[in-house]
C-alpha cells in the first residue's frame, strides 16, 4: 500500500524543502522504490502561470502543459521521470474545483464547508498522484512555512490523512539553524519554535532536517531531539552545499532513507547512488571553466541578484558543462545597460556562449536584440530560448533582409512589419481576456530538416518539446527570411509553425520556440544544450591552440 511522506518547512523560506523533497525521494528511488512527488502552493493563482517570476521564481511547464512551480522542474530532474497536473495544485485550484463541484451539485445537496471539504480535495488529489504514478511513495511538499494562515488547511489535510491511513503517513520539518556572528553558536531555537507551531496543527515531526551553514554537531542533534521529542537518529544534518545534487548523498551519509523505511516497517532493498555518487565527484572535481553569459531581466530586485526565474535554464548549462568534465560559470548580463550603451557590448567576447532565455513585456527588449546582433556578426556561440528567439529573428529581419520596421505585435502593437505575431486563436483570446493557462502550453511535435546542426545534435527527425507563449513566427514573412540566409531547422507539423532556427557559416547560432531547459537531467543533458556547450569548449580549445 502506498506510504506518504510529507514535508513542511519552518523559521523562513528557501531553505530548500523542494530539493530535500526531491532528494528524500532520489535516495528511496536508489533502495528500489517507485516515488512521485506533489508541491502545494498557498497562492490563491490558480497556477502559477500568472505568478511574478521575481517573487515567485520560475513558471516551469510539464508536458500536458500545466503551469507550475519550479519545485516540479527539481522533482522531475531528480527523479528522471515526467510529471503532470496531479502533481501540483494551488490553494487557489483546490477552492476552485470545490466550488465547481458544488454548483454542479456534486455535493448531494448538503453544505459545502472549509473543513472538511477543502481538505478532503487535497486528500483526493494526493491519492489520485499515487495512483496514476502507481508509486510506493508519495512525497508532498507544502509551500511556505508552518504558522502562516495560507498554508493551514494543507496541514488540515495531512493530519487526517496520518488519522486514517496509521503507519502509512511520516511527517517531515525542515528548518533553518542560524549561527549570529555577534553570538557565534548553532541556535536551535528558531526549530523547537517551527515544531511547536506544528504540534498546534496536530501534527508531530517524525524527522527533523537541520538547514544551516555548517553541519549539526550532536549536542545540538541531543537539543533538538529533547525539546522537538524526536529520535536523535531523526534530527537529519543538511549543511550548505556548493550544489544541491549533493543532497541525497548528504541524507544517505546520515541514514535518512533508511530509517524512513524503518519507521514504515520496509525491509531495505537495494542500494544504489553509484552513478549519483561519479555526477558528483565530477561537480567537485572539475576545474577547467566555461564561461556562459545570460542576458535577461529578470534577476533584478533591489540591490540583490535572484536566480530563481531561470533556475531550468541555469541547471541545463550546468549538466551540460559537467558531462564535459568542466565547471559552469554563469554570469548574469543586464539587457537595459546595452539599450544604454553599445559599446558594453564587447563584454561578451569574454564569454564561451551567450543565452537569451524567454521572458514576457517590452523592458530590456532592445538590448537584447542589440546582443543577438553581436554574437550573430562576431561569432559568438549563441542560444535563444523561446522570446530569445523571436528576437533573434527581428533582429535578422532588420539587419540582414532590411526590414527596418521588423518587430512583434507584444511590444509594438501597430508595428506595419510584424515578423512576430499572435495566432489567430491567440488574438481571440486577448480580446474575450481570457489570458490565464491559455498560451501555447505543454509538448508539441517538431519535425527536424536533415543535414542542420539541430538535426545533428538530436540524432533524429522527430522530437517533442515543451512551449509556454502567445506569439509565433509570422508564416507570411519566411520566405524573405530564408532567401536570405534564415535557416528554418525545425517545424510544428500540426499547425506548420517555425520552431527552430538556425545560421550557417556560424560556429553556433541556434534558437528555438519552445523550452529545452524543462527536459534536462543531471544525468542526461538535453541534446541542444550539450551541443552548445560542446561548440563553445571547442572554440576555448582552438583560442588556446
Amino acid at each position: 500500500m502506498q506510504k506518504y511522506i510529507f514535508v513542511a518547512g519552518g523559521v523562513m523560506s528557501s531553505i530548500g524543502k523542494g530539493v530535500a523533497t526531491a532528494s528524500i525521494g532520489k535516495v528511496l528511488q536508489s533502495k528500489g522504490f517507485s516515488v512521485t512527488a506533489i508541491k502545494f502552493d498557498p497562492y490563491i493563482n490558480v497556477d502559477a502561470g500568472t505568478m511574478n517570476p521575481i517573487e515567485h521564481g520560475e513558471v516551469f511547464v510539464t508536458d500536458d502543459g500545466t503551469e507550475c512551480d519550479q519545485d516540479i522542474g527539481n522533482y522531475e530532474r531528480f527523479l528522471d521521470r515526467n510529471l503532470s497536473a496531479v502533481n501540483y495544485a494551488t490553494t487557489g485550484k483546490i477552492y476552485l474545483s470545490v466550488i465547481q463541484r458544488e454548483r454542479n451539485l456534486e455535493y448531494g445537496g448538503r453544505c459545502v464547508e472549509v473543513v472538511p471539504d477543502i481538505p478532503n480535495e487535497v486528500i483526493a488529489r494526493i491519492q489520485a498522484a499515487g495512483k496514476a504514478a502507481s508509486a510506493d511513495f508519495v512525497l508532498i511538499e507544502i509551500g511556505g512555512t508552518v504558522g502562516e494562515y495560507q498554508n493551514m488547511l494543507f496541514l488540515e489535510a495531512a493530519r487526517m490523512m496520518k488519522l486514517q491511513n496509521p503507519g502509512r503517513v511520516i511527517f517531515v520539518l525542515a528548518g533553518y539553524l542560524p549561527i549570529p556572528e555577534v553570538v557565534g553558536e548553532m541556535k536551535t531555537k528558531p526549530i523547537q519554535t517551527a515544531c511547536k507551531m506544528l504540534n498546534t496543527a496536530g501534527i508531530q515531526p517524525d524527522f527533523i532536517i537541520g538547514r544551516g551553514i555548517l553541519p549539526l554537531d550532536e549536542p545540538r542533534k541531543r537539543k533538538i531531539s529533547i525539546f522537538c521529542n524526536v529520535d536523535p537518529r531523526d534530527v537529519i544534518s543538511s549543511p550548505d552545499a556548493k550544489s544541491i545534487y549533493e543532497v541525497p548523498l548528504q541524507y544517505e551519509a546520515e541514514q535518512f532513507g533508511q530509517r524512513i523505511l524503518t519507521k514504515f516497517h520496509i525491509r531495505f532493498k537495494n542500494q544504489d547512488l553509484a552513478d549519483w555518487r561519479k555526477f558528483v565527484d565530477v561537480i567537485k572535481n572539475s576545474k577547467d571553466t566555461v564561461k556562459i553569459g545570460i542576458v535577461g531581466k529578470y534577476f533584478e530586485t533591489g540591490k540583490f541578484t535572484l536566480t530563481d526565474s531561470y533556475i531550468s535554464v541555469i541547471e541545463s548549462i550546468k549538466h551540460a558543462v559537467w558531462f564535459f568534465g568542466k565547471k559552469p560559470e554563469i554570469i548574469w548580463l543586464s539587457a537595459e545597460k546595452y539599450e544604454k550603451s553599445s559599446a558594453l557590448l564587447n563584454e561578451l567576447k569574454r564569454y564561451n556562449g551567450i543565452i537569451i532565455p524567454g521572458g514576457f513585456g517590452s523592458r530590456g527588449i532592445e538590448g537584447k536584440i542589440k546582443a543577438i546582433e553581436f554574437c550573430r556578426t562576431q561569432k559568438i556561440p549563441f542560444l535563444g530560448l523561446c522570446l530569445g528567439m523571436q528576437l533573434a529573428v527581428i533582429e535578422f529581419a532588420r539587419n540582414v533582409c532590411g526590414l527596418k520596421n521588423a518587430s512583434s505585435t507584444e511590444f509594438d502593437a501597430k508595428t506595419n512589419q510584424p515578423v512576430i505575431d499572435l495566432m489567430p486563436e491567440q488574438r481571440e483570446l486577448i480580446t474575450s481576456k481570457k489570458l490565464g493557462a491559455t498560451m501555447r502550453l505543454g509538448a508539441y511535435d517538431c519535425e527536424l530538416k536533415t543535414g542542420t546542426r539541430s538535426f545533428h545534435a538530436y540524432g533524429e527527425a522527430k522530437i517533442s518539446e515543451r512551449h509556454r507563449h502567445r506569439y509565433e513566427v509570422n508564416n507570411e514573412y519566411r520566405k524573405i527570411l530564408e532567401d536570405n540566409g534564415l535557416v528554418v531547422a525545425g517545424i510544428n507539423p500540426q499547425k506548420n509553425l517555425v520552431e527552430i532556427i538556425e545560421l550557417e557559416n556560424h560556429p553556433f547560432f541556434i534558437a528555438v520556440q519552445f523550452h529545452p531547459e524543462f527536459k534536462s537531467r543531471p544525468l542526461k543533458p538535453h541534446p541542444l544544450f550539450k551541443e552548445f556547450i560542446r561548440i563553445a569548449i571547442s572554440q576555448i580549445n582552438s583560442k588556446l591552440t
